[in-house]
């Protein structure tokens, strides 16, 4: 599973998929809805707030804006919550290993994507996210 802190917009159409339905995935796992994914380390930034299923669910909004933006059609009704909530914080440095394993990914299977990403020194965050000074997560498997 992988939650990404970047923006979406950077994700090539494989991408974005994949994040709507681990987003899904998240969903049900702080729903309660499933056994599977429940010590994920990626779903710790969302337990740590004070409604984790409206934090989701402002997260997957954002997935839903930008497929829209696409012409994708998602089904935002598969969101069970949402609303506003403040930013949450995410590290610098992990905005940055997350920019550079994205990279990887975009080399190999998008290329033309790649190539429009590639001078890009500081991505801008998911919109759910803000952005502090630091390292890699601790949750994150590196």
């Amino acid at each position: 599973m992988r939650l990404w802190s970047i923006d979406p917009g950077y994700l090539d159409p494989m991408g974005l998929v994949a994040l709507w339905r681990e987003g899904l995935l998240a969903q049900k796992v702080l729903l309660g809805q499933t056994r599977g994914y429940r010590a994920h380390p990626q779903l710790a930034r969302f337990r740590a707030q004070p409604d984790p299923v409206l934090a989701i669910g402002c997260y997957l909004s954002a997935v839903v804006a930008e497929a829209t933006r696409r012409g994708y059609r998602f089904d935002a009704s598969k969101v069970v919550q949402s609303g506003v909530l403040s930013p949450v914080p995410v590290r610098q440095g992990q905005l940055d290993y997350e920019w550079e394993h994205l990279l990887r990914k975009l080399a190999a299977r998008s290329p033309a994507v790649y190539d429009t990403h590639k001078a890009i020194a500081r991505p801008r965050p998911h919109p759910l996210f803000t952005v502090v000074p630091g390292g890699i997560e601790e949750w994150e498997r590196v």
